[in-house]
Order: structure tokens, then C-alpha cells, then sequence
């Protein structure tokens, strides 16, 4: 993918946006029935590397991505990321979305991969303050992958990733995925 080649490795992740074939490279056309009924409503590429190392604590992913605001029951608080309008919406819409992750590097054990704790996208919406706990109780997976492996996921699932100890990188392009439509007023961003 020319994008991921392109991409600055200082920068830890950018969201796409409106990117020339990502679209249709991310429609039922390309990827068949494995998010039969939805389509990609946000994109971003990570790339982890030696000059953007991160970590990422236990959380849940909880923000949409919207073209414009619109105070509408239930959506909020707001935020903006890179210049995107985001909002965090009722949490029965993050349950109906799926996430998917293709990895365009290998991602062994010391290249950070994604851990999940199985089971707890089945647990709601997780206050921060009990996450720990859910970790403690649900355990923990180590989602390895190998360049070209998509993992697709429910969107809630609690997750994390550590920094990475190898020297190479760590190129994941993350799509989320939803079939509903938003309320009157709100749109969704789309890719």
C-alpha cells in the first residue's frame, strides 16, 4: 500500500480520510462477506517504529468519527482528532460495529502486538475505573500476525497495546465498520 509507505515514522498513527481507493478497497466488492451488511465508517494507519514507539493502556474504543456537529440526545462529549470531528455516541451503536486490523508488517511477540481481553466487548461499557478488573477476570490474548493477516473483532472488546522492543515496524491499517445509520443530523465521516 503506497499510503503506508509514505507515511512519516515519527508520526505514530493518521487518520485517512478521503484518501484516493480506500474506499473501494474497503467495500463489500474487495472484502466479501466479512462485514456483510456494513460498511467503513473511519480508518487509521498506525505505524509503530522506532522513531513513534507508544503504548497503549486497557481501553475501549468509544468515539465516532461525524462530518459535522449536531447536538442530538446521547452523543457526546466531543472531541476532534487531527482535524476530524469526533463524538462519543449511546454505546448500543460501538456494540453493532465491528473493527478490522490489517497488518502490513509481521507482528510477533516483540513487535506490539494487539492484546485483547477475550470475552469483554460482551460486558458493555466498561467504566475506566473497572477496567483492570475485567482484564484480571476476562485474562488476556496476544493477537500475533504475520504480514497480510486481517483480524476482525467487535468494536468494545477492552484492548491494548505495549511499546515495541524489536527495531522494525509495526504498519496496521485499523477500519471500523458499522451498518446503522446515524440520527438526523449527524453523518457519518466515512474513509
Amino acid at each position: 500500500m503506497a499510503l503506508a509507505a509514505s507515511q512519516p515514522v515519527e508520526r505514530a498513527g493518521i487518520r485517512l480520510h478521503r484518501v484516493p481507493g480506500l474506499a473501494e478497497l474497503l467495500g463489500p466488492a474487495a472484502l466479501g462477506g466479512l462485514v456483510a451488511g456494513m460498511r467503513p465508517v473511519r480508518a487509521i494507519l498506525f505505524d509503530k517504529s522506532p522513531g513513534a514507539n507508544w503504548l497503549l493502556g486497557w481501553h475501549q474504543d468509544r468515539t465516532i468519527a461525524v462530518r459535522a456537529r449536531c447536538e442530538v440526545p446521547g452523543f457526546g462529549p466531543w472531541s476532534v482528532k487531527q482535524g476530524l470531528l469526533h463524538v462519543e455516541p449511546p454505546f448500543a451503536l460501538i456494540e453493532a460495529m465491528r473493527t478490522m486490523r490489517i497488518h502490513l508488517d509481521p507482528v510477533p511477540q516483540d513487535n506490539a502486538p494487539l492484546l485483547i481481553a477475550p470475552g469483554s466487548h460482551r460486558l458493555g461499557r466498561i467504566p475506566e475505573s473497572e477496567l483492570a478488573a475485567v482484564v484480571e477476570r476476562c485474562g488476556t490474548a496476544c493477537c500475533l500476525a504475520d504480514t497480510g493477516d486481517v483480524w476482525l473483532y467487535a468494536t468494545p472488546i477492552v484492548h491494548a497495546s505495549a511499546a515495541s522492543s524489536g527495531a522494525g515496524r509495526r504498519r496496521v491499517l485499523q477500519v471500523d465498520f458499522a451498518g446503522e445509520a446515524l440520527p438526523p443530523g449527524l453523518e457519518w465521516l466515512g474513509v
